[in-house]
Order: structure tokens, then C-alpha cells, then sequence
């Protein structure tokens, strides 16, 4: 009987901080080497302003140089684990990246912080998802556009964003016009890396991604695609022109952008002419990553959230306020991708251990508040906080809303802060699940991945209590990777060893780990409670809308307060009890 040649997929994913590559077998899904390498410049990759707070930025060149040391570094532990192995095993290439993260390049498709002149010009820099200098730009667009075409906004949740393609070009042209006229156009981080690995950086050259167009530069068929000159010309003129320079049509991931190229092949340590699928945002390939499909919502937590789910593209499907976009083939193709998210989640939590650094480094570390805080029931802090110590993404759009803890007494403790920021991020969440469901999007299995649903069991247990539903862990601690490598399986098809289509690939390689978090009645009822009141702050600070008075909620929260201290005390004599009489046993 002949032996079947075992088939591998490279995922490669560029998140804000590194890059991640993953090697996959096809057919099984085992994840045979992952390896990480961290950007080299600014801090943690990213290119700070002391002056600004809302500016980040990295430079381009760090995409290139750690990509080719995290290949060289995934191949090498590949055949560390299984000695046969083979480079040449590789049937395909995916990528995710951050998003939106444009840079400026120059008629080659090369970007201009590679020039001489524009290398220490923080505005000729790839501008990362996270940089909100454009905020008033944002606001600009979004004006403009519901005056005159709010069509433009109906798929993106009614509000651009400062996070998005358009805000941060027309901040560079004002900010910089250097720069902006310097640049020919301008190009998403996840179109160049396919691009420059297949020889097609050209700028008319390069498949420009779906899910980067669709869900950040208001990309549309049903209006020709990118919004019209005329629109943006009323911006300024000169971003009129440069539409001229962008693109007219787009790709899912499920298409090749081209082959690796034998310089590239060369430095990798990978033979020439592998398929390299059209790239995708990290969130979204995650969800791949993670099983998504119509009713399972997956939810993407680390420093942020990004939550996805899919809906058939032949099935109606109604526009929703708030959302960052639905978008037709983002995620799976012959499915609306539909993308919302918390612009900080892990953020806050790291905020107050390593900013506020309660308690000291012993007593006020993670892993210590952690455990105190399991120790506490619902509402027994007397605490509700708001989320938005990063702005907040969906369902309000508005990076000019910040932080809030309400309730603090002299008896506070940062364990109760810490319970109470976790709460936030959760009641937070559940917000944007009841925004899905009141436009009738089914979600019936809620998956989780990244790095928080991995390490923290405390914030998943909460999650499961706020929602009243269970928490699925993906099976993979590698889910945007690794729906990166299902979209390069994809592209090499099934006579490479690969696959016809992403469902086929998900369906081998994807699925949850056995250990899930189911709710607990008794604390989700408070829960519900809770969310009720952090509802009413939710609007009241975050709507134009609101009419109300909150002269009861602190009332509210202390009556709260004092049912459930009576209820610990309660359970904790109750356990007393039990274990003296184990004694006596």
C-alpha cells in the first residue's frame, strides 16, 4: 500500500507586538511548531509619541526582518519534533496582520519609511490599528457621509472610525503633506507582506484583501466599491485624487495573491511557487481558527476583543448600528463577516496591575488579584465600572469615552477594583451580543480564544455567569495562525493535499478543547442585576439619546452590596459547619 506524503500549512500571523508562524498538518490539524519573534523597534513594536497619546505607529521593516528569523525558527522546531519532516512539505502560505495598519509607499509599492529622507518621519511609518490621532477626521467622514451617502455607513455600524483606513490618510495630508504627497498610494500591512512574498508589490500588481477593504475603507460592490472621488474630494481634493490611485477590485482568502518568489523562497528556507492566499485581518482568520460558522460566535480576547461571527449570503440580513462592518466573503467565503469588538480588555487589567500597581508587585500581580477576586461574590464590592478606558468599539463607536468606577468606599480593595474591571469588560461584551440578536443574528455556541481565554479560567467562569451561557475554549492557543495556515491549505487545493474550501479545512482541522465554563444560576441572576445598572451608565455617557436620573444607582449597588455580604457570610459558616463535622467524622 503507498504511503501517503504528509502535506504542512504555514500560518503566519503579524500581531501588534510580534510575529507568530505555525506549522500544520493538513490533514490532522496538529499544530507540529509554532515559533514567536518580537518586533525590534519603538516599544513592544510600537513607535510612540511622548507628545501624543493617541499616536502609534512600526516600522515596516520589522514586519520583513522578523518574518524571515520566525520562519527559519518554526522550520528548524518542526524538524526538531519529527525528523521527517521537510521544508518541502509546505503546500501554502497564509497571513493575518493588524488592521487597519496602511502605510504610505512610493510607485514600486515600497513603503516610504525604506527612503533615506523618511526614515525617522514617524507619518511615513505603518500607522497601526490602534493609533487614534485621527479622531477628528473620523467624525469628519462620518458627518459627510450621513448627510450623503449614508449607505457608506450602513454596513460599518453608522460611525467611521479614527481605527480606519480614510481618518488616518486624511490626518497624514494635513498633519504631513510631505508625506502625503510623497506617496503614490497607500497600502494595508496585510496587502504588502502577501504582495512583496509574491513579487506583486507593484501597486496595480497587489490583490487587495476583502476584509481590509470591506470592513475599514467602506469597500462596497453595491456602490462601485471604494466610496466615490466626489465624496472624498469634498474631504479635501487631493484624497479624491489618490482613490484614483487605490483599487477597484477586491479578493477573499480563499484565492491565491500570487507565488513565492525564489529571492523570498531563498531567505525563508522554503521552495519556490507556493500559493500565498490573499491576507486577512487577525481577528478574522482567528475566527477560522476557532471553528466559526453560522450560530457559533467567536470571541477573540487579548489585549482587545474582536468578536465574529458568519451569516449566509443569500439569507436576509439586516444593517447594524454599531458593529465595525458586515462584509460579504470577510471571514468565509458565501458568508457575511460580521466584526464587532472592546477596544481594551487585557489593556485594563494590565492598566491597573502595572500602572496603579496595587498593593506591590507580591500581593498586587495578576495571579494574586486573581485569586482574591474568585474568592468574592457578585456585587459584594459595591463596584460597577464602565470599559472604555480605551474608547469604545462597538456599540457606540466613540474613542472619546473613557473609563469609569463607580461605588468606591474607604473599605475598597484592589481585588474588588481588579473583579470589577473584569465584570466591565464582560457586561461590555454582552452589550455587543444583544445588539447581534436584536437584528436577529443566531448565536447559539459561543467559542472563545487568545490569550486571556487560555491563562485567565476566572475571567472565562465570569463571561459564562454575565451571559448565561457556556464558554468554549478553541482547541488551538494559535487560532488566527492557524486559520492563516487553513487559508493557505485552501489555496494549495486538494490535489496539493490541501482543501477545496474552508469548511472542508475547518471541519479537519479545527475544533474545542474538552474543559468548558458553564454558568452559575444563583450569580447570574445578580449578574443580571448588575448589568441592568451598567446599562443605565452605559447610555447615560455614552448616548445623546438618554433622558434619565441615576440618583438610585449608587443605592442600588449598596443595596446589592449588603444582600451579598450577607450571603458570603452565610456560605462561609455553612463551611465552617461542614468542616467540623468532618472532624468529628
Amino acid at each position: 500500500m503507498k504511503k501517503t506524503r504528509r502535506a504542512y500549512s504555514l500560518g503566519l500571523d503579524f500581531g501588534t507586538n510580534s510575529v507568530r508562524a505555525l506549522v500544520v498538518d493538513t490533514a490532522s490539524g496538529e499544530e507540529l511548531s509554532t515559533a514567536v519573534v518580537n518586533y525590534p523597534s519603538g516599544e513592544a513594536g510600537i513607535l510612540l509619541d511622548p507628545k501624543d497619546p493617541n499616536l502609534a505607529r512600526q516600522n515596516p521593516a520589522d514586519y520583513l526582518e522578523s518574518m524571515v528569523r520566525v520562519v527559519k525558527k518554526v522550520l528548524r522546531l518542526a524538524r526538531k519534533v519529527r525528523k521527517s519532516f521537510s521544508a518541502e512539505q509546505i503546500i501554502g502560505i497564509g497571513i493575518d496582520t493588524t488592521g487597519s495598519t496602511p502605510m504610505p509607499v512610493d510607485r514600486n509599492g515600497l513603503p516610504l519609511a525604506f527612503h533615506d529622507e523618511f526614515k525617522n518621519n514617524l507619518n511615513a511609518q505603518a500607522w497601526l490599528w490602534k493609533d487614534h490621532t485621527s479622531f477628528a477626521e473620523a467624525r469628519e467622514i462620518t458627518e459627510l457621509a450621513a448627510r450623503e451617502h449614508p449607505e457608506y455607513l450602513a454596513r460599518c455600524g453608522g460611525v467611521y472610525s479614527s481605527e480606519w483606513f480614510f481618518s488616518k490618510i486624511l490626518h497624514c495630508l494635513r498633519v504631513d503633506p510631505k508625506v502625503f504627497e510623497a506617496a503614490y498610494t497607500w497600502v494595508e500591512c496585510v496587502d504588502f507582506l502577501p504582495a512583496i512574498l509574491t513579487g506583486t508589490l507593484a501597486p496595480e500588481k497587489i490583490k487587495r484583501s476583502r476584509c481590509a477593504a470591506g470592513h475599514k475603507a467602506m469597500f462596497n460592490e453595491q456602490w462601485g466599491g471604494l466610496p466615490a472621488r466626489d465624496f472624498l474630494s469634498k474631504l479635501d481634493p487631493r484624497l479624491g485624487e489618490l482613490r484614483d490611485r487605490l483599487y477597484e477590485t477586491t479578493y477573499t482568502s480563499d484565492q491565491p495573491a500570487g507565488y513565492l518568489t525564489r529571492s523570498w523562497a531563498k531567505m525563508l528556507g522554503l521552495k519556490p511557487g507556493i500559493p500565498v492566499a490573499v491576507g486577512a485581518f487577525d481577528a478574522h482568520l482567528g475566527a477560522v481558527g476557532a471553528g466559526v460558522a453560522p450560530g457559533k460566535f467567536v470571541k477573540i480576547i487579548g489585549t482587545s476583543t474582536c468578536d465574529i461571527c458568519v451569516w449566509p449570503n443569500d439569507r436576509p440580513l439586516a444593517d447594524i448600528p454599531g458593529l465595525c462592518g458586515i462584509v460579504d466573503g470577510s471571514v468565509l467565503p458565501g458568508y457575511f463577516g460580521l466584526e464587532a469588538g472592546q477596544s481594551a480588555v487585557g489593556d485594563i487589567f494590565n492598566w491597573f496591575v502595572n500602572y496603579i500597581q496595587p498593593g506591590g508587585p507580591e500581593h498586587g500581580s495578576h495571579q494574586a488579584l486573581t485569586e482574591k477576586a474568585a474568592a468574592l461574590l457578585p456585587g459584594e464590592s459595591g463596584l460597577l465600572a464602565l470599559d472604555w478606558n480605551n474608547g469604545n468599539r462597538t456599540i457606540l463607536v466613540d474613542q472619546r469615552l473613557t473609563g469609569l468606577l463607580l461605588g468606591q468606599t474607604l473599605h475598597t480593595r484592589p481585588e474588588e477594583i481588579y473583579l470589577a474591571l473584569i465584570e466591565s469588560t464582560a457586561f461590555g461584551a454582552l452589550t455587543i451580543i444583544k445588539r447581534f440578536r436584536e437584528y436577529g443574528v443566531e448565536i447559539n455556541e459561543i467559542i472563545n480564544c487568545g490569550g486571556i481565554a487560555e491563562k485567565n479560567l476566572l475571567v472565562m467562569q465570569i463571561y459564562a455567569d454575565v451571559f448565561g451561557m457556556e464558554m468554549k475554549i478553541a482547541r488551538s492557543s494559535q487560532t488566527c495562525a492557524l486559520g492563516a495556515a487553513i487559508a493557505g491549505a485552501v489555496v494549495a487545493g486538494k490535489n496539493a493535499g490541501g482543501y477545496d474550501c474552508f469548511e472542508e479545512a475547518q471541519a479537519a482541522m479545527c475544533g474545542v478543547k474538552p474543559v468548558s465554563f458553564k454558568p452559575r444560576p444563583d450569580r447570574h441572576q445578580v449578574y443580571q442585576e448588575l448589568y441592568r445598572l451598567y446599562r443605565e451608565l452605559h447610555d447615560a455617557f455614552g448616548t445623546r439619546e438618554w433622558q434619565g436620573n441615576l440618583y438610585h444607582l449608587m443605592k442600588e449597588l449598596l443595596d446589592i452590596r449588603d444582600r451579598q455580604l450577607a450571603r458570603a457570610r452565610e456560605l462561609a459558616a455553612a463551611s465552617a459547619r461542614t468542616v467540623r463535622t468532618r472532624k468529628k467524622k
